[in-house]
């Protein structure tokens, strides 16, 4: 007896589902692979990478096919390697390779362009409109395209126009230039900083009978913001509105980046109430996704307006809804604004709280200028706090990770008031500005004797000296038991009939020979002093009456200490000294 079979019976019943065969080769898939490889290396901008793969995929497939070399074009050309392109066009034109298409031809056009090689890339289209090129591409709008688009990212307007002179017959619709050609030239007018331009140029389009979409919208905008005239910008906003309204064109909506670019223009004219309201507006818009782009615009608007309540706000709630979406994470200079406006306002606190999550919660990569920046900031913000110490404290790790710093940035600048209110006795950078000497040595190891001074007797009329003070600015003046009673300066030199001493400024400046050389600096640059009597120990404690004076420090002698590393023969430049090679 035949027994029952429940499988038997539904497959006896059912038809067969049989499974999809692909019939696409290993090679072609693999092919796609590296072609999306390549893609997402060219967004990294790693030339190098894309170039040793694109040899281990020759070993291992043999030829590979135009798109993917065209891929690879394409990276060369958004790396700004232009002359690469070319060689990797020339091995795609050789016999038995690849081949070239119209894609080739307009991304090596538009490197060209961007290179400002502009008359080579006319030369090529010159070859394709006589029929000479290789791989026979036909004289198109995509070729001119590309080359019209990266003279008007350069801003190179004259050259557009010769452009479109010549071949702008490819690019007419209804016997006019079309809209996308207009959108590109105010582009460039804005672009080669003639923002007015674009802005006639709307009448223009409108003459035409051509309706403006929201790129056009967009770029209008942005030309008012780079022109200053904001009122015109929120005009063309509402017409905008308007019209999408009227022809219920959902494409004609205002989008992130009309928002971003009218938050750009208040914020930077700190127009807040303008600012809250687009914030405002472009929360409650429906069906508006608003990215990390519109984010960062807010939270810079708001941050030129002082508003740090405000931009903390609107950066706790990207942090939020990054949190469900990657997408939204910061970038590294999101954190920067964040930092430099707390920097300024000495909140140590907040600007190492950002400090520490930049490294956590941030998107992209962290670059060494972002990170010096970063550290800089922090820096400045203790500083700012009154936190002196803590400032040279991190003053000392930026010089020993960085290995310098420019003094025309902002962080030096920060060093330069830290170094101020340290004085050179505290001085990090002190190896550098006296390379000859240490701080910690004795005044006396530098000392001029005293009788070198060549002093003067205090009872001595000026006529008798006076010719002494055209080389001299400041001269120690001696009593008739050679006890220094003070020092005369040049500026004083008011009467030639009165004896020095009746001019003289007394008691003069001492140190004792033991005090360092730091500490005698810091005398002579706090209080502009020209001449720093040194005496011996027990002679201070003398009275300042009888001074025997052993030497003296001047200004002068000062000033040829500070010589550069370089023209000190023989001296091993310390790590500070070498610091100064890079300081800029």
């Amino acid at each position: 007896m035949q027994t029952f079979s429940p499988s038997f019976a539904v497959c006896s019943y059912f038809p067969i589902r049989r499974r999809r065969i692909t019939t696409a080769s290993p090679r072609k898939s693999n092919l796609k692979r590296l072609t999306s490889r390549v893609v997402q290396l060219t967004r990294r901008r790693q030339l190098h990478q894309i170039m040793e793969e694109i040899e281990i995929a020759r070993e291992r497939y043999g030829k590979l096919n135009t798109i993917v070399m065209n891929a690879v074009v394409e990276a060369c050309v958004h790396c700004g390697d232009i002359d690469s392109a070319l060689k990797v066009f020339d091995e795609m034109s050789k016999p038995g390779s690849c081949g070239v298409d119209t894609v080739t031809y307009a991304t090596l056009l538009k490197g060209l362009g961007g290179a400002r090689r502009i008359d080579e890339a006319f030369e090529v289209l010159e070859s394709v409109e006589r029929g000479v090129a290789v791989g026979s591409p036909k004289l198109s709008a995509p070729l001119i395209f590309g080359l019209l688009n990266a003279l008007v990212d350069a801003g190179d307007l004259r050259r557009a126009n010769g452009l479109l002179a010549r071949y702008g017959f490819l690019l007419r619709e209804g016997g006019s230039l079309s809209l996308r050609v207009y959108n590109l030239l105010m582009k460039g007018c804005i672009n080669s900083g003639l923002p007015q331009g674009a802005i006639n140029m709307h009448d223009e389009i409108i003459r035409l009978g051509l309706k403006p979409d929201r790129l056009t919208y967009n770029t209008l905008i942005s030309a008012c913001v780079k022109a200053g005239k904001l009122d015109a910008a929120l005009q063309y906003f509402e017409e905008m509105k308007d019209e999408a309204q009227k022809f219920s064109d959902a494409g004609l909506f205002p989008d992130v980046i009309t928002y971003s670019t009218l938050l750009k223009g208040f914020g930077d004219s700190k127009d807040i109430l303008t600012v809250h309201k687009i914030v405002s507006e472009m929360k409650t818009y429906i069906g508006l996704f608003i990215d990390r782009t519109a984010y960062t615009a807010a939270v810079d608007a708001l941050l030129n307006c002082d508003a740090m309540k405000g931009a903390l706000c609107i950066f706790g709630e990207l942090l939020k809804q990054a949190g469900g979406n990657p997408e939204l994470q910061p970038k590294p200079h999101l954190y920067l604004s964040l930092m430099r406006a707390f920097a300024g306002r000495g909140d140590y606190d907040m600007v190492k709280s950002l400090h520490k999550h930049m490294w956590l919660d941030t998107a992209g990569t962290i670059y060494p200028m972002i990170h010096e920046e970063a550290d800089h900031l922090v820096m400045e913000s203790a500083l700012n706090d009154g936190q002196v110490d803590l400032a040279k404290n991190y003053l000392g790790s930026i010089i020993t990770r960085w290995k310098r710093i420019s003094w025309t940035s902002r962080g030096g600048m920060v060093a330069l008031r830290t170094e101020a209110l340290l004085g050179n006795t505290k001085s990090i950078l002190t190896p550098y500005l006296l390379p000859q000497v240490l701080a910690s040595d004795p005044i006396e190891s530098v000392m001029m004797p005293f009788e070198a001074a060549q002093p003067l007797l205090g009872t001595v009329k000026l006529n008798e000296v006076a010719m002494r003070f055209f080389r001299d600015s400041a001269v120690p003046i001696i009593d008739d038991w050679g006890n220094c009673i003070g020092v005369l300066h040049r500026e004083d030199c008011r009467e030639l009939d009165s004896p020095l001493s009746s001019m003289m400024r007394s008691p003069p400046p001492c140190a004792v020979t033991t005090t360092s050389i730091g500490h005698v600096v810091d005398l002579i640059v706090k209080h502009r002093f020209k001449m720093v009597v040194v005496v011996n120990h027990s002679s201070l404690f003398a009275g300042t009456a009888n001074l025997r004076a052993v030497g003296v420090f001047t200004a002068e002698q000062l000033c040829k200490l500070v010589t550069p590393v370089s023209e000190t023969p023989g001296l091993k430049p310390s790590f500070c000294r070498s610091l100064a090679l890079c300081c800029v």
